[in-house]
C-alpha cells in the first residue's frame, strides 16, 4: 500500500488516502492552506512531474485566490529540479547500462 504524505513548512505532515487523484490531493492541500491561514501568503508550490500533480495545481488556482502572484498566477507551479535531474540521470544510464555491466569491478 503507497502512502502519500503532503509535506508543509517542513514539520507538517498530512496523510491523503488513496486513490490520489488530482481533486483528492487539491482537497487535501486546500483545506489545510485555509486551516493554517497561509493560502493568502503562497507563491509558488514545488512539484515533481506527475501528471496528477499539473491538474491539482490547476484546481488549487480555482480554489484560492492567486491574483497577488508574479505574473497573474504563471509561476505558482515550479518544477522540482532534483526530479528532472534525477530523470535525466536515468535516462543517461539507460543508454550505457549494457557497456557499464562489461566492466568488472576488482
Amino acid at each position: 500500500m503507497i502512502k502519500l504524505f503532503i509535506v508543509i513548512l517542513y514539520t507538517r505532515f498530512i496523510y491523503v488516502p488513496s486513490p490520489h487523484t488530482s481533486e483528492r490531493l487539491c482537497n487535501a492541500l486546500v483545506e489545510y492552506l485555509l486551516d493554517w491561514n497561509i493560502d493568502t501568503k503562497l507563491s509558488t508550490i514545488t512539484l515533481d512531474n506527475c501528471s496528477t500533480n499539473d491538474c491539482m495545481i490547476e484546481k488549487i488556482k480555482d480554489k484560492l485566490q492567486l491574483g497577488t502572484l508574479i505574473k497573474e498566477r504563471v509561476f505558482f507551479h515550479i518544477r522540482c529540479c532534483a526530479h528532472i535531474l534525477n530523470l535525466i540521470v536515468k535516462d543517461g544510464l539507460g543508454v550505457v547500462k549494457d557497456e557499464v555491466e562489461k566492466f568488472e569491478i576488482v
